[in-house]
């Protein structure tokens, strides 16, 4: 992943933002006319089947440390498509209830610096 969180790199290699994988989203959506079948309740339905396979790659492996050193690169590949799906479904489904998700979740990192004051833990 490069640039900043939230931030992807396009086949270019420049960073790609949230609102450009929105806007490659509903592209893609209308090319194919598959609009009408993107309600909130099915694009839920549909990030939560691919939770179920992101945890299929998990299932079993028990503790697994961090930049997965153990791993094969195919394996760390199918893990990018797998997380690929649920952050797709989840910017077009937060899109489709007209919610920003870079700003609520911009907001949501202030809320919880608040709740969670790092001087307490």
């Amino acid at each position: 992943m490069g640039g900043q969180q939230g931030e992807e790199r396009d086949e270019t290699g420049m960073d790609i933002s949230l609102k450009d994988l929105s806007r490659k989203l509903e592209e893609f959506a209308k090319a194919r006319d598959w609009e009408k079948y993107h309600s909130p309740r099915n694009l839920l339905l549909a990030m939560v089947g691919e939770v179920g396979e992101l945890s299929e790659i998990f299932q079993w492996k028990g503790e697994v440390a961090r930049g997965l050193p153990n791993w094969e690169e195919s394996d760390k590949e199918h893990l990018g498509e797998e997380l690929s799906d649920v952050l797709l479904y989840l910017i077009r489904l937060a899109d489709i209830c007209g919610i920003d998700l870079g700003d609520a979740a911009a907001k949501k990192i202030v809320k919880n610096a608040s709740k969670y004051p790092a001087k307490l833990f």
